[in-house]
C-alpha cells in the first residue's frame, strides 16, 4: 500500500500513518515598531492593461489570499547562497539546516501575529500560518478583500481564459504593511502542465486501440512498442479522388513509424532509455537513487496512480512501489478534484521511477493548480524536508505572470537551493510562446536563477537502443493529401510544439505592466551573452513523436489500464530529477541546485545537441497536367522558411484513407510565413548550435559519466 500523508498546517502538525511531528510556535512578547501603511508594489498582473475586461467579480464570492512575509536579511541570504555554489568559497556546499534558516532569515511569530491581527480587523478569517511564518492565509468575501487591500477585482479574458485579477497594487492601511513581501490569490492565475500526447489516428477503433496497447507481455517491452521511430524511407503516389485524376502527388522521404491499424509504432520504454543513456551502467555499480527522495509536485491527485505505476513497473522489471518507497502527501488537505486519467501524474511517477528505481518517491499534491496553492505546497515540502530533489512539471508564461508571483517562485527556489535541494522545472512546449499570439517570453518558475530549467529534445534510436541522432525538440506539420484531395503546394500547417527557451525578459515590470527586464544572470552563466537569466540549463527527451510509454487507467476502457505515448518538457523534468537523485547518491551528500554544476561538467558527461539533417528529407512532385509537374524541395515542402538543417519524415495518418503528412524535427519555430510564431529564418528564433543554446541548454546528460562525475 502507498503511504498517504496529509500535511495540515493549521494544527501545526504533520500527520502520517507512522508519525506525528508537532511544530510549536511561540509568539514572542516583543514590541514591534510602528510603521505607516503602504502599497505592496508589483502585485498587479500586467495583462489588466491589455486584456478584455469582463466586469467585476461577484462581491459575495468567497476567496482566499495569502500574505507572504519579508525575510530577515535577504541580502545576506543571497550572498550566502551564492557562496554555497562557488567552489572557491569556504561555504561551498555548506547548506543550511532548516532550523538554521528559520533562526537567521525567517519571519518571526510576532510578525506573523501582526499580519493576522490586520487580516482579522478586516473581517477576514485566518485559515493558517505557513511554516516558519513565511505566509499567512486568510478567507473572506470578494467585497471584504477589496476593502482590506483597497483594490477592485475584475475578470479578464486572457488568451481565451477567464482570470480574476486586481486592477491596481494592493494597499495595506496598517503598520503590518512593512512586513509584507507579496500577496497571492488576488488573481486566479494557474499553472499548466507542458505535456503532449503523441497523435493517434482517429480512424483506429477504440477496441483495436485497446487490444493493441495492452499487448505487452515481455519485460523488454518488445511486444509493446518499437524502439525505431524512423524506419527507412518510402515513396507514395496519390491521385485526386483516387481515380488517377490530376493533380497526382508523389511524396518520398524518411518514414515515421507511428501507430497505425496494424502496428503500435514506436514508443520508448524504460529498458530502451536505460540502455540508450547508459543508466544501466550506473545500476550495475549500485547507483540507482537509493537513499534519495524525489518530490513530484502535482495537483488534484490520481486514485489509480499506485496501481498503474506498479503494473508499469512489473512490465519492465522495476521495483514495486510500496509504503517503504512511495508516499502521497496532500498539502494542506486531501484534494477535492482528484480523478483518474491524469497523465501528468503517471508521467512523473512512472518515469522518475524508471530513471532512479532505487529512490523513494513522494507525490506532493496541492488542492488546485492556482499559483497560490502550488507555491505554498512547494515551500511546505521544502521546509519539512519531504524530498532531496524537487520536480515540478508545470509552468506559466513569464510575461503574463504577476511580478509578485515570479518573486515568490524565485524566493522558494532560493530557499531550496540554500538548504541543498534542487528545484527542477520544464521550459514549456510552445517554443518562445509567440505561437500563442504574444511577444517572445519564457516559462516560470524555470526562469528563476535558483532553479534548474529543463528543455527538450527529439531522440532517434536504432533497433539496438543506440542513439542515432538527437535534435532540439520542435515540430512543424504539413498536410500533403487528404481523402482524395491533393494540395498544391503541400499545405504547411506550421509549428505544433517545441521546447521553450530564451532570455528572461519580464521578471520586473513597471506600474503600467510594461516589461522592464528579466532576472539577473546567475554566476554559473557568466560565459553566456547578455545580462539576464537564460533557459534552459539542460534537456532530455520531450518530443511526443519520439515519446515514452506510460500505463494509465482510463475509465470506460476495457481493460481500464491502457498504454499511451507522451512527451513534453514535463517528461524531461522528472527524468532529469531521477538522474540528479542518482548524482546525489554518488556524491554521498546533497549537491543542491543542479544548474550551477552543469556549466563546468567534465568532457563526455553531456551530449552537445547540434543541428542535424538527413539526405532523405521529404520531397514532393505533383503532376498538375499530362505535361506539367511541380517539384518541391524538403524546405519548400515545409512552407519555405525552415532552418538550415532539419529532419523531416512522412507519417501515414489514418484519419482518412490516403492522408500522408510530413513532420519536421529540429524546427523549434514556424516554417510558414503566414503562420503564428517566430519564423525559423528570423535571427531571434530558437535554434540549436554548438555549446549552450536556447533549445537544449548545455545538452543532454550521458547518464553514467554524468553521475560518476560527482562520485566521492
Amino acid at each position: 500500500m502507498k503511504k498517504e500523508v496529509r500535511l495540515e498546517i493549521p494544527s501545526g502538525a504533520i500527520k502520517t500513518a507512522g508519525f506525528v511531528l508537532v511544530a510549536v510556535c511561540v509568539i514572542a512578547a516583543m514590541a514591534l515598531p510602528a510603521a505607516a501603511g503602504g502599497f505592496v508594489l508589483h502585485n498587479t498582473p500586467r495583462y489588466v492593461s491589455f486584456a478584455k475586461n469582463l466586469g467585476p467579480e461577484n462581491p459575495e464570492t468567497t476567496m482566499e489570499v495569502s500574505v507572504w512575509l519579508t525575510l530577515h536579511d535577504r541580502t545576506q541570504l543571497d550572498a550566502l547562497t551564492r557562496e554555497m555554489y562557488d567552489r572557491n568559497s569556504p561555504n561551498f556546499q555548506h547548506f543550511l539546516k532548516q532550523a538554521e534558516f528559520s533562526r537567521r532569515f525567517a519571519p518571526n511569530a510576532a510578525e506573523a501575529a501582526q499580519v493576522q491581527k490586520f487580516l482579522a480587523s478586516q473581517n477576514l478569517t485566518v485559515v493558517r500560518v505557513g511554516p516558519d511564518n513565511l505566509f499567512v492565509r486568510a478567507r473572506g468575501s470578494v467585497r471584504d478583500i477589496e476593502t482590506a487591500f483597497h483594490v477592485q477585482l475584475n475578470n479578464y479574458n486572457v488568451l481565451g481564459k477567464v482570470i480574476r485579477a486586481n486592477t491596481s497594487d494592493p494597499y495595506i492601511d496598517d503598520e503590518a504593511a512593512s512586513l509584507v513581501f507579496a500577496i497571492s490569490g488576488l488573481d486566479s492565475g494557474q499553472y499548466e502542465h507542458p505535456l503532449m500526447q503523441r497523435p493517434t489516428p482517429l480512424s483506429i477503433s477504440k477496441e483495436a486501440n485497446t487490444s493493441m496497447t495492452t499487448a505487452a507481455t515481455r519485460a523488454d517491452g518488445s511486444s509493446l512498442y518499437s524502439s525505431v521511430c524512423f524506419n527507412g524511407t518510402e515513396k507514395e503516389t496519390f491521385s485526386t479522388e483516387g481515380l488517377g485524376l490530376f493533380p497526382i502527388g508523389t511524396y518520398a522521404g524518411n518514414h515515421l513509424n507511428l501507430q497505425s491499424v496494424t502496428s503500435s509504432g514506436c514508443g520508448y520504454t524504460p529498458p530502451m532509455i536505460q540502455s540508450a543513456y547508459n543508466l544501466s551502467g550506473l545500476y550495475r555499480e549500485g547507483f540507482d537513487g537509493k537513499g534519495q527522495t524525489i518530490g513530484l509536485l502535482d495537483w488534484c491527485g490520481s486514485p489509480t496512480i499506485q496501481n498503474d505505476a506498479n503494473a508499469f513497473s512489473k512490465e519492465f522489471g522495476l521495483p514495486p512501489l510500496t509504503s517503504s518507497n512511495f508516499a502521497i502527501t496532500y498539502i494542506p488537505t486531501l484534494s477535492a478534484c482528484q480523478e483518474a486519467d491524469d497523465a501528468e501524474i503517471n508521467i512523473d511517477v512512472e518515469w522518475s521511477h524508471a530513471v532512479a528505481p532505487g529512490a523513494k518517491i513522494n507525490l506532493i499534491i496541492s488542492p488546485s493548480p492556482f499559483f497560490q496553492d502550488v507555491d505554498e505546497a512547494e515551500y511546505t515540502a521544502i521546509n519539512y524536508g519531504l524530498a532531496t530533489v524537487i520536480s515540478g512539471s508545470y509552468g506559466n508564461m513569464e510575461s503574463i505572470t504577476p511580478s509578485s508571483v515570479l518573486a515568490t517562485e524565485n524566493l522558494i527556489s532560493e530557499i531550496a537551493a540554500a538548504e541543498g535541494i534542487s528545484t527542477n522545472f520544464p521550459t514549456g512546449d510552445s517554443g518562445d510562446f509567440t505561437v500563442d499570439g504574444i511577444a517572445a517570453t519564457i516559462s516560470a518558475p524555470a526562469d528563476s536563477p535558483w532553479a534548474t530549467a529543463v528543455g527538450g529534445v527529439t531522440v532517434a534510436l536504432n533497433s539496438s537502443d543506440v542513439i542515432q541522432w538527437q535534435a532540439g525538440w520542435g515540430n512543424n506539420q504539413v498536410l500533403m493529401a487528404e481523402s482524395g484531395d491533393i494540395f498544391v503546394p503541400p499545405m504547411a500547417l506550421g509549428f505544433t510544439g517545441g521546447a521553450g527557451g530564451g532570455p528572461s525578459n519580464c521578471a520586473t515590470q513597471d506600474a503600467e505592466g510594461n516589461c522592464l527586464g528579466g532576472f539577473p544572470k546567475p554566476a554559473f552563466q557568466k560565459s553566456l551573452p547578455g545580462s539576464v537569466r537564460l533557459v534552459p540549463d539542460i534537456s532530455w527527451l520531450a518530443d511526443p513523436y519520439t515519446g515514452v510509454a506510460i500505463l494509465i487507467s482510463v475509465p470506460g476502457q476495457l481493460p481500464e489500464q491502457v498504454w499511451q505515448v507522451w512527451g513534453g518538457t514535463s517528461l524531461a523534468a522528472p527524468m532529469f530529477s531521477g538522474l540528479w537523485a542518482i548524482a546525489n547518491q554518488e556524491a554521498g551528500a546533497r549537491l543542491g541546485d543542479a544548474a550551477p554544476y552543469l556549466y563546468s561538467m567534465p568532457a563526455g558527461t553531456i551530449h552537445d545537441v547540434v543541428p542535424v539533417t538527413s539526405t532523405h528529407n521529404v520531397t514532393a512532385s505533383i503532376r498538375t497536367s499530362p505535361s506539367g509537374t511541380q517539384h518541391y524541395t524538403p524546405g519548400e515542402v515545409l512552407g519555405g522558411s525552415p532552418p538550415g538543417n532539419f529532419v523531416s519524415a512522412i507519417w501515414d495518418y489514418a484519419y482518412y484513407e490516403a492522408t500522408p503528412l510530413a513532420i519536421s524535427f529540429g524546427t523549434d519555430c514556424a516554417t510558414v510565413p503566414d503562420a503564428s510564431g517566430t519564423l525559423c529564418t528570423s535571427p531571434t528564433s530558437l535554434r540549436t548550435h554548438a555549446g549552450w543554446d536556447d533549445v537544449t541548454g548545455v545538452g543532454v546528460p550521458n547518464a553514467k559519466p554524468f553521475a560518476d562525475a560527482f562520485h566521492r
